[in-house]
């Protein structure tokens, strides 16, 4: 007996549509790559909180942008000016090429002269808008440093602000709110860090070694002479990348790990190498599965 041609089509019509519907969302179509920005005070201040799990992201096709606060121009103790910033804005965007990020920006405010301006929180909102983030990262608003401390505070100042049409209206505003999150710091008072999430990045640590490598005027020169240990910097190509994983190669602490053993389970115990982020009060309050979706790593 023949069928009707209608009525086959028909019922494969069905057939595929309730396949469709049984078919979990993933499968139908694949969520958008993720949008991250994160904001240091100086053009090296991402790499060092967030380098590892930026390569991370970057490696599964997330959209991630470093943006420096300040040109860097006052971080050397022979260089200074127009030209340091020159060169610390080619750092920036070697660093970028290294760990496959799509953008480092460093915005033109002088290095130790950051304040929590108007003007400069407008800057700030403008470039959280325009990246349309999903995710925004800071330091905490207590460090040693001022540039540090007003840099969070910027950050914290436009968590509200980035959604309204009024404020900066040269730039359209965000109709959904960011989750804001603070990186990693060891400082206790007034309150310490809290890690809400750990990453492991033992598989990218090499990548992050190479993006701090990438700021030579900072790793080799600066930061040793401020803290008094220049001599001890190899002049060598490998051999001041073997002394800057040991200089810079800390093991996750406890708190850390506690955290990774919750995002990771058992595997966290062979973990050595960790970032870890806390959430901030301002701006969107994600869930955990808000979270798992941001930091797609632990499954």
């Amino acid at each position: 007996m023949l069928r009707s041609p209608h009525r086959t089509s028909a019922t494969v019509l069905a057939a595929l549509g309730l396949a469709a519907l049984a078919s979990p969302p993933a499968a139908r179509a694949a969520d958008p790559p993720l949008r991250i920005i994160v904001f240091g005070a100086h053009p090296d201040d991402c790499d060092e909180t967030t380098g590892g799990t930026a390569a991370l992201w970057a490696a599964k096709g997330h959209q991630v942008k470093f943006v420096a606060v300040t040109n860097g121009d006052a971080g050397h103790q022979s260089e200074g000016g127009g030209a340091l910033a020159k060169r610390r804005r080619a750092e920036a965007q070697e660093s970028a090429r290294r760990l496959g990020i799509a953008e480092y920006e460093v915005l033109d405010n002088h290095d130790g002269e950051l304040e929590p301006t108007l003007p400069v929180r407008l800057e700030i909102i403008r470039r959280i808008r325009r990246w349309n983030a999903d995710l925004v990262i800071a330091p905490r608003p207590n460090d040693y440093h001022p540039d540090h401390r007003y840099t969070g505070v910027l950050v914290q100042d436009t968590a509200y602000m980035v959604m309204v049409p009024n404020v900066c209206p040269d730039t359209p505003p965000l109709r959904k709110n960011p989750v804001f999150m603070y990186a990693q710091d060891h400082f206790q008072r007034p309150n310490p860090f809290r890690p809400d999430v750990a990453v492991a990045i033992d598989s990218v640590y090499e990548k992050k070694i190479l993006g701090l490598d990438a700021h030579v005027s900072q790793f080799y020169e600066w930061l040793p002479w401020i803290e008094g240990v220049l001599d001890s910097v190899p002049k060598e190509p490998a051999a001041r990348l073997a002394w800057l994983r040991k200089e810079w190669g800390r093991p996750a602490n406890a708190d850390v790990r506690a955290a990774l053993r919750k995002w990771y389970g058992p595997r966290a115990d062979g973990v050595t190498h960790a970032e870890a982020f806390e959430v901030c009060e301002y701006g969107r309050q994600p869930g955990e599965t808000d979270l798992r979706r941001l930091f797609p790593f632990f499954d």
